[in-house]
């Protein structure tokens, strides 16, 4: 009923800069909140950054002052612009999207993109 496809993603060097799209599509009346997590290996899935409808963004302590999130509500889709980057940033992204279908009821579910690697190395 929703998918969510996540694009960017690579390989970038220690300092360099990387963003990532989330766009969703399909039975949408509206998005609430959109997000990034990111999950390293033999770690748990953390999140990176979230964004409302309304444009309010919260970050994780780790990349506050790195990281931009922004969104595009007429496209349904999400960025994350990622700077200084560091070999600890590297892990999958997942895009997170929260999505009433109708407007009426309760018709309202979360899903997930298929995630992105990211790698920060030399």
């Amino acid at each position: 009923q929703v998918q969510v496809v996540e694009s960017g993603g690579g390989l970038v060097q220690p300092g360099g800069s990387m963003s990532l799209s989330c766009a969703a599509s399909g039975r949408i009346y509206t998005i609430y909140t959109m997000a990034w997590y990111r999950q390293a290996p033999g770690k748990q899935r953390d999140l990176v950054a979230s964004i409302t409808r309304d444009g309010v963004a919260n970050y994780a302590e780790s990349v506050k002052r790195r990281y931009t999130i922004s969104r595009d509500n007429n496209k349904n889709t999400v960025y994350l612009q990622m700077d200084t980057l560091r070999p600890e940033d590297t892990a999958v992204y997942y895009c997170n999207v929260d999505v009433q279908r109708s407007p009426v009821g309760r018709d309202r579910d979360v899903y997930w993109g298929q995630g992105t690697q990211v790698t920060v190395s030399s």
